[in-house]
């Protein structure tokens, strides 16, 4: 076969049938995983009460979680290269589960940080993994729609695991509660095993693995801007969803309360995923990220005040702010990278918003400590603001990129 028959046969489209089944294996393991990881906003109190913990202990908690997903974005690519992809998305799944059994069987602060560490290293190898494996089953602006897609899953885990949780506690331990919800990942691992063994995770593999002395961005200072909106972001949104409970608590709230609370923000952010979707595609992304994180700062600084019965109104709108910005950033990755190192990019871009994300709750806990909450969420909301001249600065490279 020639070298340009090769190319062509590289290249060519995949099926509307293994397109849908990759859709819906990254979608799947994205609700499943992001379900995990956003449970550990409900079980913050419970460990706080249980253990004794300051507000900066319970900020190195959840960032323990999220520091170790987002150190393990980049190696999980790399082992996907060695080994099949299905088996690391797979193997992380039931790694996952299997922490938070393992944070069950927990007797003390020394076994929940293992099991947390265990957890985010699991839910590391789902994002890189699986949103290269859906832009690269939806070639050109198909990608954009289907990352949306993956995305809106995401929010849809998020919703259900921790309200799941919420009710399961009103009947059973949280030790028993964690053990059973942590089979969810095992059998998950077993159903990707199955779903996703016929996709080319290979062939996209030996593509990367070919370019990856190239640095694959097509726009260097486009993606860096793209990156640093993204950290600004992340860290506000897992900084505000760590101590929202604890100002919840202090406003009066239970913990079913708190696990409504957590599931209405979830929704509106799933909402907003699919909201500022389509604001997005009409008004552009510059404007987008102002609509939002302006949204962002307003509405969390007029949470503050309010009752707990008049502050549950606000909260899907605080979702959807809080969510909508990163629809749009995680769908205009593709625009400043290349094909061959889209699972690459989306690795470093996955590293730095989620490693923020680690990091933010352990700094704004030690302010809650010395401050208090509200002043803490306070200063979030005005960090947030820092994305506006980002956002304006990246203008010329995204009118390029979405030129080429």
């Amino acid at each position: 076969m020639s070298v340009a028959a090769n190319q062509n046969a590289q290249t060519e489209p995949a099926t509307p049938a293994s397109s849908k089944r990759a859709l819906g294996v990254a979608s799947g393991v994205h609700a499943l995983q992001d379900g995990y990881t956003d449970l550990v906003y409900v079980m913050l109190p419970i460990w706080q009460a249980e253990f004794g913990l300051a507000y900066g202990a319970i900020g190195m908690l959840r960032g323990l979680f999220v520091g170790a997903m987002a150190g393990f974005q980049i190696p999980a690519t790399m082992l996907a290269r060695k080994v099949n992809a299905a088996v690391v998305l797979a193997g992380g799944a039931a790694l996952t589960g299997i922490s938070y059994m393992l944070a069950g069987f927990s007797g003390g602060l020394t076994v929940l940080f293992v099991a947390l560490a265990l957890g985010g290293l699991g839910a590391a190898t789902q994002h890189p993994l699986a949103s290269s494996l859906v832009a690269g089953a939806y070639p050109g602006k198909a990608a954009l729609k289907a990352l949306g897609t993956y995305n809106f899953a995401g929010d849809i885990g998020k919703m259900t695991l921790p309200a799941l949780v919420s009710v399961m506690l009103l009947a059973m331990s949280w030790r028993s509660t964690l053990m059973t919800v942590g089979l969810l990942g095992i059998a998950a691992g077993i159903a990707i095993l199955v779903l996703a063994r016929r996709q080319p995770f290979g062939e996209t593999a030996a593509k990367e693995s070919a370019a990856v002395a190239a640095p694959g961005v097509a726009s260097k200072r486009g993606f860096s801007l793209l990156l640093s909106i993204g950290v600004i972001d992340s860290a506000t949104r897992m900084g505000f969803l760590t101590f929202l409970p604890f100002l919840l608590t202090a406003k009066g709230a239970s913990l079913p309360t708190i696990g409504l609370a957590l599931t209405l923000v979830f929704a509106g952010g799933a909402a907003g995923k699919l909201i500022c979707a389509y604001i997005g595609a009409r008004i552009g992304v510059i404007a987008t990220v102002f609509l939002t994180e302006g949204l962002t700062a307003i509405a969390i600084l007029a949470l503050l005040p309010l009752s707990l019965e008049a502050g549950m109104f606000l909260l899907p709108v605080i979702g959807i702010a809080l969510n909508g910005t990163s629809s749009v950033l995680y769908g205009s990755v593709p625009l400043f990278v290349t094909q061959e190192q889209r699972s690459r990019a989306f690795g470093i871009f996955y590293t730095g918003t989620i490693g923020s994300g680690a990091l933010s709750p352990v700094l704004y806990g030690l302010i809650g400590d010395a401050l208090g909450i509200p002043v803490t969420l306070a200063l979030v909301a005005f960090v947030v603001l820092l994305t506006l001249p980002l956002a304006l600065a990246i203008r010329p490279q995204l009118a390029a990129a979405q030129m080429q």
